[in-house]
């Protein structure tokens, strides 16, 4: 938990174990990685040569549990705001492997 807590009350992106890729503004945490999310946003990319726009698929309040949490990063959140997320293309993520 301590090296999440500076992050609380702050937009994080997060990647899942099975390459899902959420965002939201990061409520809490426990020592076992249990994410809580506020106003949660999930991203569905395209595939690279698809003409289709991206998604974007609202959940509000979302639990991610800490085995599922691969990667949690701070957003910034002007860049954020000048991204045009429908445009943005990207090969699937592949699950995780453990071993």
């Amino acid at each position: 938990m301590s090296q999440l807590l500076p992050f609380v009350g702050k937009t994080v992106t997060i990647l899942t174990s099975d390459g899902r890729h959420l965002t939201g503004k990061l409520m809490g945490a426990d020592q076992t990685t249990n994410l809580i999310l506020n106003s949660t946003i999930e991203r569905l990319f395209q595939p690279l040569n698809s003409t289709k726009p991206s998604e974007t698929v609202s959940h509000g309040l979302y639990i991610i549990r800490g085995d599922n949490v691969a990667v949690c990063g701070l957003v910034d959140e002007e860049i954020e705001k000048e991204m045009d997320w429908s445009e943005v293309r990207a090969a699937p993520l592949g699950s995780m492997k453990h071993t």
